[in-house]
């Protein structure tokens, strides 16, 4: 018997201090980690939200630039709310209702992966 657990995306980024910009002051992600081989290689670090974990690097061949990932979230208003409150000069996110089943509310980041933050759709009341 065997399970899986939690996948770890590494997504492609170019600019550090853009991706800190974006991850950290605007979508609320703290830096658990960095690393670095020398002091002048590129950086390779973690950063997480609640469960959400992600690696993000900037070495070549570490994940493909435009990737997309898909975040699960409760309360996906509440966030929104907190994004547009830090009034973030590169989005202003909204949010859809997709056919499938879930809101959503897309960002694409500095290095153009795109996350899209879902919850989904609650049911609709049918008792009379």
């Amino acid at each position: 018997m065997y399970t899986l657990s939690r996948v770890t995306p590494i997504l492609r980024i170019f600019d550090e201090a853009k991706a800190r910009e974006f991850y950290v002051d605007f979508l609320g992600f703290k830096v658990d980690w960095e690393h670095r081989f020398e002091g002048n290689f590129p950086i390779y670090m973690q950063v997480s939200l609640g469960d959400c974990v992600l690696h993000l690097s900037e070495h070549y061949g570490d994940g493909s630039p435009g990737a997309s990932i898909r975040i699960a979230v409760t309360n996906l208003d509440a966030y929104r709310d907190m994004l547009l409150a830090r009034e973030f000069k590169y989005s202003r996110p909204g949010i859809q209702t997709m056919p499938w089943g879930t809101r959503e509310m897309t960002i694409r980041d500095p290095s153009h992966n795109r996350l899209s933050f879902e919850e989904p759709v609650a049911p609709e009341n049918t008792a009379g």
